[in-house]
């Protein structure tokens, strides 16, 4: 990159920190989104809740100081005018605006004394950008940082440096997928699919671009996938299983609940997995509050039955620590040793846990990504168990399972898999799905408000504390911030405190408090010694208190639609009705709005699931960026099904049989080969 006109080592530099060292990431490098003129609303024409683009005329700008300092910019057209207002970086917008310049501004309009648009993405016009719009040109507007900026980098600096790579581009990019394939699914050769979303000439040319770079990332995605499956198939193993047997039964029979159906079905598929040649690779998938963990614990008995150890890796302290707490002296009465294993325990404990752990003292460990230390070892590891996989990078997942020799593997999710995604995501696991429920367990009665019916909501909590209920109240941030207007635990916990809530018992948890300290509230919240808690998501996964009835969510709007189904899923677990309160705080956007309708309208997590994927994309919720697959940037999960289905049944093809493929495809194969093995040296092997 360094050598392209207009680039030099400083720009160089700035560009390979946002992944663009050669020519080729800079082609790779997509427009967020388009200008053209059908784009363009008249600013007299927006409504609230609408993502519009706007073009005006700086007439004023400044600070706004009030409850909390603001920048405001009025931007208007011939028809009308607008505010645009940015919460943070106030002093690098004061530099940015002069009067009479032309912005094109593209975001959400919402209504406070007048509308406004916040934070909106801004493009910078001048006569000859504004020529081209008011000429219909379609124009792409390029993600944005404020070290591009910086550097001149803007959206029209990209611009300059990718229509100069596009005249002087001879060498044209190699194109691996068969011209068969191409025709079959009516897609762009590579380089026409490159130069038309950079520079469309008709506004459906960027969607037929974005579907041939969906195609070829699903065939790298989805080739990892085959490629795990056909290692896994051809892996022996060496440690092997008896039947089950009576220390299990009579485990099973002393548990004070029955297990479900689904937790029966769920744990003969596993018990075949382990006594299988080939390792296990499952993925165990549940809606929150289902059981999955009492499952995981059995099959870890039954390992230890085997004397075998288990390595069971928790994402956070707390669960780590609660289901060590919760299984110890079960398994204890069972024969079967446990040990816990954290970041926050001493020198010495841990010291002592990892000698026992290696002399095969302790059967079942638990603990969190502190299991992964070279200092840990087993003497016999057979099961591996990851709870919470997602929040996982693969380099961890590896490290642990390099501890043993080819261990079987279960991982487990309560973020369900939407069916239509479970082949592409998760190819090279078998997949076991619990779908009911523990007896008793009544739906959470869930609404969404807006913030000004807190009081109400107050006293709602108040009444129920007198019923012997608790309340946990969750907010998005620990401590108050000038980047955001958000309310804080901190602040919540001195105001309530002391005010609507004083005459009930109330404390607060985040993650910033030491480990004991936070244990102590937990603990004396289990134990019915407080009434309401304050926290932040530190409680999403994992915290069991039958007791808790109420949840109230501030600024719900802010919050995903899993993660809300993750919070709604530490109530409810006893037998009493519970209710959870989303507080929703203006403005609220046309998705978060959507978000919360879906959440009131159902408990079903893969219902929930599905909603989340569509409004939200599959990234974050599934944690593909740590999933040691590549990330998506053009595909699209849900609308790109029949990519999907025509990419896997080619892998099928290439997977059937190398030497009966052509030379096209044989080229294909072999480069979906080299960009693995690129991915694999990324990643250390794992």
């Amino acid at each position: 990159m360094q050598y392209v006109k207009g680039v030099g080592p400083r720009r160089a530099e700035v560009l390979a920190r946002h992944g663009m060292h050669e020519v080729r990431d800079l082609l790779f490098y997509f427009p967020r989104h388009y200008l053209d003129r059908s784009n363009i609303v008249p600013i007299a024409t927006l409504k609230q809740n609408q993502s519009a683009t706007i073009i005006g005329t700086v007439k004023a700008h400044g600070v706004l100081h009030g409850r909390r300092r603001r920048y405001e910019v009025i931007l208007q057209d011939d028809s009308g005018a607008i505010s645009l207002i940015w919460f943070q970086g106030v002093r690098y917008w004061e530099r940015v605006f002069e009067k009479g310049q032309i912005f094109a501004a593209t975001g959400m309009v919402s209504y406070f004394m007048g509308y406004q648009m916040i934070h909106p993405d801004l493009e910078r016009l001048e006569e000859e950008t504004d020529q081209l719009i008011h000429a219909g040109r379609i124009i792409p507007i390029y993600p944005q940082t404020a070290e591009l900026s910086k550097v001149g980098l803007n959206s029209k600096g990209m611009r300059k440096l990718t229509s100069f790579v596009f005249d002087n581009l001879v060498e044209k990019l190699p194109d691996y997928l068969p011209e068969a394939e191409r025709d079959d699914n009516r897609l762009f050769g590579l380089n026409d699919a490159i130069r038309k979303i950079h520079y469309p000439d008709q506004r459906d040319e960027v969607e037929r671009s974005r579907r041939r770079l969906a195609y070829d990332e699903l065939l790298e995605f989805q080739f990892l996938v085959f490629r795990n499956r056909s290692r896994k198939e051809t892996t022996v193993k060496k440690h092997t299983y008896r039947k089950p047997g009576k220390r299990l039964t009579e485990f099973i029979e002393s548990l004070p609940f029955k297990l479900t159906e689904g937790q029966k079905s769920v744990s003969r598929e596993i018990f075949n997995d382990l006594r299988a040649e080939h390792p296990m690779s499952r993925l165990l998938q549940g809606d929150v509050g289902c059981g999955k963990t009492v499952v995981a614990v059995v099959a870890g008995l039954y390992v230890a039955e085997n004397d075998l150890q288990t390595a069971f890796m928790a994402p956070t302290e707390i669960l780590a620590e609660q289901h060590y707490r919760m299984w110890k002296e079960p398994l204890a009465r069972a024969g079967v040793s446990s040990g816990l294993l954290t970041s926050s325990l001493k020198a010495g404990e841990k010291k002592e846990t990892a000698r026992r752990c290696a002399a095969g003292e302790i059967q079942i460990l638990f603990g969190t990504h502190a299991l992964i230390y070279d200092y840990v070892t087993f003497r016999a590891l057979g099961l591996v168990i990851i709870d919470e996989q997602h929040r996982f990078g693969v380099e961890q997942r590896g490290k642990l399972y390099d501890k043993g020799d080819n261990p079987d593997l279960l991982v487990m999710t309560a973020t369900p898999i939407p069916r239509t995604l479970a082949l592409t995501l998760y190819g090279d696991l078998d997949i076991s799905t619990i779908k009911d429920m523990p007896a008793g367990r009544k739906p959470i009665r869930t609404v969404w408000r807006g913030k000004d019916v807190r009081d109400k909501v107050y006293q709602f909590v108040i009444d129920d504390a007198g019923k012997g209920g608790q309340t946990y109240i969750v907010y998005p941030l620990i401590e108050k911030s000038d980047q955001m207007n958000l309310e804080s635990v901190e602040d919540a916990y001195k105001d309530l405190s002391k005010g609507a809530l004083k005459d009930c018992r109330v404390a607060m948890v985040h993650g910033r408090l030491k480990a004991a300290e936070r244990d102590r509230i937990l603990e004396k919240f289990r134990n019915g010694q407080l009434d309401v808690l304050l926290a932040t998501t530190v409680i999403e996964v994992g915290l069991d208190n039958p007791n808790a009835t109420t949840m109230i969510i501030e600024h719900a709007e802010r919050f995903g639609l899993a993660q809300l189904h993750q919070l709604r899923g530490r109530i409810g677990r006893g037998k009493k009705q519970a209710t959870l309160i989303a507080v929703a705080h203006p403005p609220v956007s046309e998705i978060g709005q959507r978000r919360l309708e879906y959440l009131t309208s159902t408990t079903d997590g893969f219902e929930i699931a599905e909603a989340d994927l569509e409004l939200r994309g599959p990234g974050e919720i599934f944690g593909i960026r740590q999933s040691g697959l590549p990330e998506l940037r053009t595909a699209r999960l849900v609308q790109d099904q029949d990519l999907i289905e025509a990419s896997r049944k080619l892998l099928e093809r290439l997977f059937a049989g190398y030497n009966s493929l052509d030379t096209g495809y044989r080229s294909l194969y072999k480069y979906l080969e080299k960009r693995a093995s690129v991915k694999d040296a990324h990643l250390g092997g794992g």
